[in-house]
């Protein structure tokens, strides 16, 4: 499978109240039209980075703060547009040409927001452990077992749970990406992507999930998968 074309089955999926990334956009708080192409060529580019990527480290599903406007799984909008403290755009997309897709003039958007991006904790703690442990930037393939935005009804910039169904529709993606980066070892973060992943017959390590309070308890379990790895 060829990059393009696992793009295009990514941007060719709708259902109601998921926010697909690589093909919508909204009025409220995108940019405009162009957002969801921004975001296209920006998973791309991503990806062709990471031919090579040795670790697939796959999480629940994209949230409002995270790869809804960055168009990339685990990274918020704020790292891309060189807006956070402790972690470089280039370890994302190298030399690229870095543009938000959040509109920093909604209503819908809080100043810090607006001013510097979306900012999604979690993404933090991932990126930042990856660092700490000497991981190269190009080695990991961060992903989600259901690679869209579910949200509440009503409210676009919120975070739901992915139902089962989503979490079975999700799993033939992460196949995909096995297949167009084969040989990975595959890292769950968190009980939904261990559990989809295991039902499906994927071999994969697990780590607890970074948010609710669970930062130190991903550092640690990090730290002892890439220490058994050394």
């Amino acid at each position: 499978m060829k990059i393009q074309s696992f793009l295009t089955q990514l941007q060719q999926y709708n259902s109601p109240l998921v926010f697909n990334p690589w093909s919508d956009w909204d009025i409220s708080c995108d940019i405009g039209p162009q957002a969801p192409l921004i975001r296209s060529a920006n998973l791309q580019r991503y990806l062709e980075l990471r031919r090579q990527a040795k670790y697939l480290f796959i999480a629940e599903a994209l949230g409002y703060q995270g790869g809804h406007f960055s168009g990339v799984a685990i990274t918020s909008e704020r790292i891309l547009l060189g807006n956070h403290p402790d972690i470089k755009p280039e370890c994302v997309l190298g030399q690229w040409d870095y543009r938000r897709t959040s509109n920093p003039e909604s209503e819908l958007l809080n100043n810090s927001q607006k001013q510097k991006g979306f900012n999604e904790p979690t993404d933090t703690v991932v990126w930042n452990a990856l660092q700490t442990h000497g991981l190269a930037a190009f080695d990991v393939i961060l992903w989600n077992i259901f690679p869209f935005h579910p949200y509440k009804e009503g409210k676009l910039l919120s975070n739901r749970t992915p139902t089962g169904s989503e979490l079975d529709a999700g799993i033939r993606y992460a196949q995909m990406l096995l297949e167009l980066v084969p040989g990975m070892q595959v890292v769950a973060i968190g009980q939904k992507a261990a559990g989809t992943l295991a039902r499906y017959g994927v071999d994969c390590s697990a780590v607890p999930h970074p948010s609710m309070g669970g930062a130190n308890r991903f550092k640690a379990a990090a730290a002892a998968l890439f220490a058994k790895e050394g």
